[in-house]
């Protein structure tokens, strides 16, 4: 099985250590992994040696927020010098906008009618490696649990039963926090274009990720985004359904490209999605051919 999208708690949504995912791995029978962390390399010095004593191929990895033609993406970087000083620089300008981000959408939220206090949020926070960004999700954590807006209309979707609740906390984040919605705090992140040039220069290859997700609404956009560079498209994910991921390969093939798979895994902020679970459906001998195309230069 191979898994090249899931994040550890070096994201500030994931919940699991490095060495956590690598045993998680083992469980579910992944056999090649990527742990690809929002803005942040640091997690590969610390699982590649710990994949390696598990038998697991691993390839150094990183997902990065960017925007193209004022619509953010997340691309990801495989095969890159993951201690390169670029991807320091890279997680620096997120994390010094994050904290008036944060309390942009604490204000945004207390909007909404929701009284939320900035110690309950610095409580869920503390110990992270980003203290100071409070997420989508981590305001669904808080709102969620008092008691007072138990039977609130808006928080009743993500409650059990609800039309929302099988991924509770991150669609709370799309519904209200991701761009565009009442709770968005705008950072500016880098150009796709700049982002792209960066993996290459360390010697990564550059892959769109869930295009289904991000291009939802704006397919226009994917042939602007290919001339930019990137080198792959990933086809399967667990955000598409069988019908779009095969849509996506034959993009994929059409443009010359190289397509991949992944889950997205996160932990509790994603608890429908576990580690394999993109649901790919290629025939393997054509998975290994793909997957060859990336190994032979991210390895």
């Amino acid at each position: 099985m191979v898994d090249l999208h899931m994040h550890s708690n070096y994201s500030d949504d994931g919940e699991f250590t490095p060495l956590d995912l690598a045993e998680k791995c083992v469980a579910w029978g992944v056999e090649l992994m990527a742990v690809t962390d929002h803005n942040c390399a640091c997690a590969n010095q610390e699982v590649k040696e710990a994949a390696k004593e598990r038998g697991i191929r691993y390839i150094s990895g990183i997902e990065i927020d960017c925007t193209y033609e004022g619509a953010n993406f997340h691309v990801l970087g495989y095969g890159i010098d993951d201690a390169s000083p670029d991807f320091a620089r890279v997680e620096e300008n997120i994390r010094s906008q994050v904290r008036n981000a944060s309390i942009e959408m604490l204000a945004k939220t207390r909007k909404m009618g929701f009284m939320v206090e900035e110690r309950e949020m610095r409580q869920l926070s503390e110990g992270s490696r980003w203290p100071d960004s409070w997420t989508g999700e981590m305001f669904a954590e808080v709102l969620l649990a008092k008691p007072e807006y138990r039977e609130h209309p808006l928080l009743l979707p993500y409650r059990e039963g609800g039309t929302r609740a099988d991924n509770a906390l991150v669609n709370f984040y799309w519904d209200f926090y991701s761009q565009g919605k009442p709770c968005h705090a705008d950072i500016l992140i880098p150009e796709m274009k700049d982002i792209i040039d960066i993996i290459h220069q360390n010697h990564g290859l550059a892959v769109l990720a869930h295009p289904c997700v991000n291009l939802k609404g704006r397919e226009q956009l994917l042939g602007g985004i290919i001339g930019l560079g990137i080198d792959g498209i990933e086809a399967f994910s667990s955000y598409h359904t069988p019908e779009q991921a095969l849509e996506r390969v034959e993009q994929a093939r059409a443009y010359g490209l190289f397509y991949t798979c992944g889950s997205d895994f996160h932990g509790k902020t994603k608890p429908a999605i576990c580690l394999g679970g993109h649901g790919c459906k290629a025939p393997k001998e054509e998975l290994e051919r793909e997957l060859e195309k990336l190994m032979e230069k991210a390895l």
